[in-house]
């Protein structure tokens, strides 16, 4: 079995560092919503109050990251901007109804930037499903954690082009599943493949 810190090797070879000076942030346009779900003016008032809440969070979190200097570290920030957007979901849950935060909780996830991996519910599927041992579950979880990195850090070479953008996923999608065949038996590899064979790369709206 390969070593995990050899998995990352593989990956950094591929990634392609650069700077890019007009990088900004954008948030999700919550004035959308609100010309779907009709709102009472009390729910209108916390919504605002809320979502501009976690907002101004979520750019403080963005300006704390560029003000690191060098590389950002978007593995961190992606982490940061999770963790917001669950704690922004439970305060929203007391202000709209049951349909209400169904559909809130759809906007969010259709509408936000996302961290480029497989989520803890996939790799818990993939784990219970393929059958994974505790040593091959290790390296599935290196592999993904370092094709986000790669992804990440050549964020500044294909921001804005989602063409190119999705050149680089299928790029480092194609490095992990290589990484991941390697430690896998045929059998729970055959299973993986099938669990993840609709995680495509999704450029932004």
């Amino acid at each position: 079995m390969k070593s995990i810190k050899g998995l990352f090797l593989v990956f950094a070879i591929g990634a392609i560092f650069a700077s890019c000076s007009g990088d900004k942030k954008k948030g999700v346009d919550y004035s959308q919503f609100k010309t779907e779900v009709q709102l009472t003016p009390d729910q209108t008032k916390s919504f605002d109050e809320i979502t501009k809440k976690y907002q101004d969070l979520q750019d403080q979190n963005f300006q704390a990251a560029k003000a690191q200097g060098g590389n950002m570290d978007r593995v961190a920030l992606g982490i940061k901007n999770e963790e917001l957007r669950a704690q922004q979901s439970i305060e929203m849950a007391k202000v709209l109804d049951a349909p209400q935060m169904e559909q809130f909780n759809k906007f969010v996830d259709e509408n936000s930037r996302k961290r480029p991996r497989y989520d803890n519910a996939l790799l818990e599927r993939i784990k219970a499903e393929a059958q994974l041992s505790e040593d091959e579950f290790k390296v599935v979880n290196a592999a993904n954690d370092a094709f986000e990195k790669a992804f990440n850090d050549a964020h500044d070479v294909y921001h804005g082009n989602n063409d190119l953008a999705k050149e680089y996923w299928e790029k480092f999608d194609a490095q992990r599943k290589a990484a991941i065949q390697k430690a896998l038996t045929p059998e729970h590899y055959k299973k993986f493949e099938e669990i993840v064979k609709n995680v495509q790369f999704k450029g932004r709206k």
